[in-house]
């Protein structure tokens, strides 16, 4: 756990970049640190290994005043993942990553057979162990940055603005890997990023910052999204916020129909008789090849497979249970049918989903959550009742 009491940082022209900050990061949770640039987001991160001193206040990890604790022994302890990697370029990736535990006394061999490891676990080849830094791409250099943090296996993990340098699809990777690996590790993560997106995709808590190092809003990202605190809050966060919302609510429930699903042996005459507008062709192994306007059909002999009926791109599918109504709702318009094809996770078309089901889905999600809500406030209102003298 990682505390902050009333900590500031002013510096000696009296800006202050962090004022009076109080904050809490549970162990074994990301929380993201959030905000315009300037606001005190990375003055805060590095206040926690002591590469800024704060002037005020006490930052506390698991208890422990870091002041208590030599700088350079804090920072062995503690994983940080700066932007563009920040790895030596004379070293190969196994000893980049093998820096931290050589420091900390392990024999050499030791160390690079956990960089070894390492390199498996962020998802990279061991091929690359030999490799130098500018022989790897930026995505390959900000996992091997990744791995080194981890190395010593440190119990807390600064990932400073780690994705904002690669491209977008490189960081939706790299911030599944952190996904995956937090799953996994449970370390404590502070991340500072300036995309809200990202704080709300990979944080469990967020923590928005106003301009001049002071906080607005410290949340899960649902609650963000639902329930800004003001106007500067709802504004960072977007216009689009309950679109983003639905990120957090499970297709599990979402009703599909099978009616549009047809067999790719099925002919043009059976498939206009189901009179569906359009029909979502899988194969035999239940896999979408496409979709079908029945308006093209009528045209064709009766006993035309569909298979060979040239078919529009089914767009992406979602897998029910797993994926997000967002994704249902991405998938719907993406897809020439104006439907969603929801999947197992084989990949396997269960049935689809059209714009009417994804929005009474996300009506149902919403009429719970007002209700959850109102129990909520008559539960705490009736708790301030009962402790009345």
């Amino acid at each position: 756990m990682i505390t902050f009491d009333a900590v500031t940082k002013r510096y000696p022209d009296g800006t202050v970049a962090v004022d009076a900050l109080d904050l809490e990061v549970p162990g074994g949770k990301t929380m993201v640190l959030v905000g315009p640039s300037g606001c005190g987001k990375t003055t805060s991160l590095r206040m926690i290994n002591r590469l800024v001193e704060p002037s005020q206040g006490t930052i506390l990890l698991d208890g422990t005043d870091i002041k208590d604790r030599h700088p350079a022994l804090l920072r062995r302890g503690i994983g940080y993942v700066i932007q563009q990697s920040g790895l030596f370029p004379h070293r190969t990736v196994e000893d980049n990553i093998a820096t931290v535990p050589v420091l900390n006394g392990w024999p050499r061999k030791k160390a690079r057979e956990r960089a070894r490891e390492l390199l498996g676990l962020v998802g990279l080849e061991p091929a690359l162990a030999k490799r130098y830094p500018h022989q790897l791409s930026g995505g390959q250099q900000q996992r091997v940055g990744v791995a080194r943090a981890l190395a010593a296996d440190p119990p807390v993990l600064l990932m400073d603005e780690p994705f904002s340098a690669v491209d977008p699809v490189v960081r939706a990777s790299l911030q599944d890997q952190l996904l995956s690996l937090q799953a996994e590790l449970r370390k404590t993560i502070v991340l500072v990023t300036h995309d809200i997106e990202e704080a709300i995709k990979v944080g469990d808590l967020v923590a928005l910052f106003r301009p001049h190092g002071k906080l607005a809003q410290l949340s899960p990202p649902e609650e963000l999204l639902a329930a800004p605190v003001d106007d500067y809050v709802a504004g960072f966060v977007g216009f689009d916020r309950g679109i983003r919302r639905l990120s957090f609510v499970s297709t599990a429930g979402l009703t599909l129909a099978a009616g549009p699903v047809v067999p790719a042996d099925t002919t043009v005459k059976t498939a206009l008789a189901a009179g569906e507008p359009w029909l979502c062709v899988i194969g035999p192994d239940r896999r979408p090849r496409g979709w079908v306007d029945t308006a093209r059909l009528a045209a064709l002999p009766g006993d035309t497979p569909l298979a060979g009926v040239p078919a529009d791109a089914s767009g992406h599918a979602f897998t029910v249970g797993k994926d997000s109504l967002r994704a249902a709702l991405d998938a719907a318009v993406l897809s020439p049918a104006g439907q969603a094809v929801g999947v197992d996770g084989d990949g396997r078309v269960l049935g689809v989903a059209t714009f009417d089901q994804v929005r009474a889905a996300i009506q149902a999600q919403a009429a719970q959550a007002q209700a959850a809500q109102a129990q909520a406030a008559q539960a705490q209102a009736a708790q301030a009742g009962d402790s009345r003298p």
